[in-house]
């Protein structure tokens, strides 16, 4: 299935959509003539053409004995792919197709006739009913359709070409001949002249008509009806394919740009502005109620300075006293950082998702700058497990620090559990899920061979980096609160309205699911439909957004808390700012039965597992997130003269 890549997929802003290619990544000239290799790949399902539903997330090999897809004389072979290309789903093999560089093919046969018995014609039939699509590369290209957008009116490449399609009575029509236009582009001069590849265009028909002839080829003709599949008995089919070259002035480095399309460009701003305003709204409410706050703290400060201990007249004793009168959040702070429940497992989430945080930051920023190319197929799923993976150093040095900060003993388990608690439940989810896709017989499901390298990468290279970090981590001092912590807590009162747990997290996750939620339909949409989506620079600003408002959400929700005497908010802020996770998993269901209709269990149990499984790290992210400037916020809050050293609590026996 295609959506087993990495769990998070990225934009490009319309400034920034031309994209470049690494160094290192040459173009392929032909000569006039030369053999242009075609390759196929996986069917992909799509959105239905009668109901605009999706109805599958499983995908099928080329060569799956239903289709009858004419295969190489000598048998189809496998192309080498990445590790991120098979996480993709991505299936590439060889084909029978002949292409020569500049060479015109009019309806030419690929093989002799196919029969499609009744069993055959059913499962055809159901792919067709549920909008599967045709993939195949010509020089690393993808064959597409050109498609118009609803809104904008703008023409571009949309990858892959559908199966068959719905006639005016609802009966499947197989597509079976394939009109297939590729564009090149000149380079060198006179004898040096070479030819590049820099568009593929595939207009499938049905042609029920097609007869063979003596010498190998083909008469196509249609007749307007197609081919139907019987699925009471056979149906001979011909496969057959023209092949017509077409000059173009389009530059082989930019000839990505006609697939990369950024859909409702006016949407996105629109998304990102509304974002914005809440974003400026919230950081001037926390800004204001801290430097209030501050004020406040620096002229008391300044007032006690001023008072003479000494005169014994009892008139300073009780301005002293009226003045020490604290009321509010000032009653805590002698238990504002005091340690919370389970600090082992928070240290933990907190190291996860400072390690998910760099991955996807240095992720967003070289997919921004054109870093992360199309044209290598899965580099962008290698490149965030490779990053993901080297950044297990940060992720075991800041849950030691953490930790050792919250006066845990236990470093060992907190070491062995850094790099193996989170990773291994979402490896654990993933494994299981696959065994439903490989049920299934989909070509999607993740070879045991590449399970097995993902297992070594991990404890391999990503285990010890992080075991190394958490050694540094704590070989360090633990750092120390501002205030000192009260021996004998304070009873907590009771909370009332949006205080209470459920609605405090509920609502301090809203907001930052709003500067996302826009981007994130489009993410789904492409993510279920094999699509490419590749707008890096809208991400980039939504995720800054995200950022921005799960911080500042967080420091609102304690800065209540701790106002009524609530001083327990390690929790509640990791929650709360988590709940954007929730907010996500719950927009996945909506897209389900908004736009998805699947017709049996399987495939409702992948898609909820797998938006479970985004939702859980969306979770651990965000809720790290908020941490780091909220305990800044607390430490200037509560003892402002002093110089602070953030930390997230102070243990005491």
């Amino acid at each position: 299935m295609r959506f087993q890549r990495t769990l998070l997929a990225a934009l490009l802003a319309p400034s920034l959509s031309a994209a470049f290619y690494l160094p290192g990544v040459a173009p392929t000239s032909y000569d006039e003539g030369q053999s242009v290799p075609l390759y196929v790949n996986h069917l992909t399902p799509g959105i239905a053409q009668q109901d605009e539903q999706l109805h599958s997330v499983f995908s099928y090999d080329y060569y799956h004995p239903a289709f009858r897809f004419c295969p190489p004389a000598d048998g189809p072979k496998d192309v080498r792919e990445s590790l991120g290309s098979i996480l993709f789903g991505d299936r590439i093999q060889t084909s029978p197709f002949e292409l020569h560089m500049g060479k015109n093919e009019t309806c030419k046969a690929i093989c002799g006739q196919v029969s499609f018995d009744a069993r055959s014609a059913k499962f055809v039939n159901r792919r067709i009913q549920q909008g599967y699509n045709i993939n195949w590369l010509v020089d690393g290209l993808p064959g597409a359709q050109i498609n118009m957008e609803a809104v904008t009116q703008d023409k571009f490449y949309s990858p892959g070409f559908a199966l068959g399609s719905i006639n005016e009575d609802g009966v499947p029509v197989l597509n079976n001949h394939f009109e297939i236009l590729i564009e090149y582009h000149r380079v060198g001069y006179g004898s040096q002249e070479k030819y590049r590849v820099v568009g593929v265009l595939v207009q499938p028909d049905s042609r029920r008509n097609t007869q063979m002839l003596e010498d190998g080829t083909a008469q196509c003709e249609s007749d307007g009806v197609g081919v139907t599949l019987d699925e009471e008995g056979e149906t001979a089919v011909t496969w057959t394919y023209s092949v017509y070259w077409r000059e173009s002035s389009t530059a082989w480095a930019t000839r990505w740009d006609k697939y990369l399309h950024v859909y409702d460009p006016k949407i996105h701003w629109f998304s990102l502005i509304n974002s914005a305003v809440f974003v400026v709204f919230l950081v001037g409410m926390v800004s204001m109620i801290l430097v209030r706050a501050l004020k406040k703290d620096i002229a008391r400060y300044n007032r006690l300075d001023m008072i003479d201990l000494d005169d014994l007249n009892g008139t300073s004793a009780a301005v002293e006293d009226g003045i020490q009168e604290d009321s509010g959040w000032k009653l805590v702070h002698g238990d504002v950082f005091r340690c919370p429940k389970s600090p082992l497992l928070l240290s933990v989430l907190v190291g996860n998702g400072a390690q998910l945080f760099m991955m996807t930051g240095v992720t967003v920023v070289f997919a921004l700058l054109g870093l992360l190319s199309p044209a290598n197929r899965g580099f962008l799923a290698t490149a965030i497990l490779l990053i993901y993976t080297l950044f297990g150093f940060v992720g075991g040095y800041v849950s030691s620090r953490v930790y050792k900060s919250l006066g845990g003993e236990s470093w060992k388990r907190n070491i062995i559990m850094t790099p193996v608690l989170v990773p291994g439940f979402i490896f654990g989810v993933f494994f299981l899920l696959n065994l439903f896709v490989w049920a299934k017989g989909s070509s999607g499901a993740v070879p045991f061979g590449t399970m097995l390298a993902l297992v070594l990468i991990w404890f391999v290279i990503s285990v010890p980096l992080s075991v190394a970090g958490s050694w540094l981590g704590f070989k360090q001092e633990a750092l120390e609160g501002p205030t000192k912590t009260n021996q004998i807590p304070r009873q907590v009162p009771p909370m009332t309205g949006t205080l209470r747990t459920t609605p405090s997290i509920l609502l301090t996750g809203i907001l930052p699911f709003g500067a996302i939620f826009v981007e994130l339909y489009f993410i789904m949409t492409s993510l279920w439909t094999n699509k490419i989506y590749y707008m890096f620079g809208f991400l980039f600003l939504c995720y800054g957004l995200m950022v921005i408002t799960s911080a500042a959400t967080t420091v609102l929700l304690v800065y209540f808390l701790l106002c009524a005497e609530n001083y327990r908010w390690h929790w509640r802020a990791f929650a709360g700012a988590g709940m954007t996770g929730g907010y996500v998993f719950l927009n996945a269901i909506l897209f389900w039965i908004t736009r998805v209709s699947f017709g049996g269990l399987t495939g409702a149990v992948l898609y909820v597992g797998y938006s479970a499984l985004i939702g859980f790290v969306v979770f651990i992210l965000t809720g790290t997130l908020a941490l780091p400037l909220l305990s800044l916020s607390l430490s200037l809050s509560v003892f402002p003269p002093i110089s602070f050293v953030p930390s997230l609590c102070v243990y005491t026996d």
